[in-house]
């Protein structure tokens, strides 16, 4: 269902949410020496490299131009033998669901043992305050199903697997070396910081708020700094921006609704994510 999901979200949700300064996504381009992402309408693909290994974080849309986007960074599909995916929305497996090109069917990929639940039809995703169930997704790759707090290595690199609940029963997080949180869809970035991810579209509101001051008390006991990901709303370098809100929801519905003035008026709008400026400059924080 992929396929046609992407075209829904295309249409109806760039309708829904234009003008609302909701979703910032990153344009094409590089961050650092590790990590590169690409922009899928309001998504960003995330690439981690090291070892001459390229790990591929969420898959993104079943979007047409993926792989000339991955041309740009140098990166060949072919190239990628790993994927870790945070939760199973369309908006983040649509380049590995079955009615994909699949670009990537030799690769293995990573998900959580609890998300794993709605691809066996065992749980259905719901949206919009549970009315609404989205279809089954089906991903025929081969697979290893990760729990809470799982430490692995992928040639030399170390991912702690981080649960998350509440966008979805089972969204996870990925700790990478340390030093890089890829944060799927647990944290929304505004002007002033960040928030629990658009209250619309999660299984349980209070259970990702609870989540994320979980993940923060991780974080800030084990004393570390990680550069976080989101993604849909760009990336930060501060552990105090990233949690400033986290309290909160992402409610686009208030009268006084939280937004960021930086954020396009269409974010599915992506004719300024060119090749040119992929290359050009390395992508900044969103805090600065």
């Amino acid at each position: 269902m992929s396929r046609n999901a992407t075209r829904f979200q295309k249409v109806l949700m760039s309708w829904v949410y234009r003008g609302k300064e909701i979703f910032k996504p990153l344009n094409t381009g590089t961050i650092d020496e590790h990590v590169a992402c690409i922009r899928e309408y309001v998504a960003n693909i995330f690439f981690y490299t090291k070892n001459s290994t390229t790990i591929m974080i969420d898959a993104g849309y079943n979007y047409d131009y993926l792989q000339e986007k991955m041309g740009w960074l140098g990166i060949d599909p072919q190239d990628i033998q790993y994927i870790l995916i945070t939760h199973q929305d369309t908006d983040h497996v649509g380049a590995i669901e079955a009615d994909s090109n699949q670009l990537f069917s030799h690769a293995r990929v990573y998900i959580g043992d609890i998300e794993n639940r709605y691809l066996t039809g065992e749980v259905r995703r719901r949206v919009m305050n549970g009315w609404y169930k989205l279809p089954k997704v089906t991903i025929p790759n081969k697979k290893t199903l990760l729990h809470d707090g799982q430490v692995f290595e992928i040639d030399g690199i170390k991912i702690e697997t981080i649960l998350v609940p509440g966008h979805t029963w089972g969204h996870v997080v990925y700790l990478i070396d340390d030093e890089y949180l890829f944060a799927g869809d647990t944290i929304w970035f505004g002007a002033d910081g960040g928030y629990s991810f658009i209250n619309k579209l999660a299984e349980d509101n209070q259970l990702a708020v609870e989540s994320l001051a979980k993940l923060e008390k991780i974080l800030r006991q084990r004393e570390l700094n990680p550069k976080i990901f989101t993604a849909h709303t760009g990336w930060a370098d501060s552990l105090d921006f990233a949690f400033a809100h986290t309290d909160e929801v992402c409610n686009v519905n208030k009268p006084v609704k939280v937004h960021d003035p930086k954020a396009p008026y269409d974010a599915y709008d992506e004719r300024d994510d060119t090749c040119e400026s992929a290359v050009s400059m390395p992508l900044l924080p969103c805090n600065r």
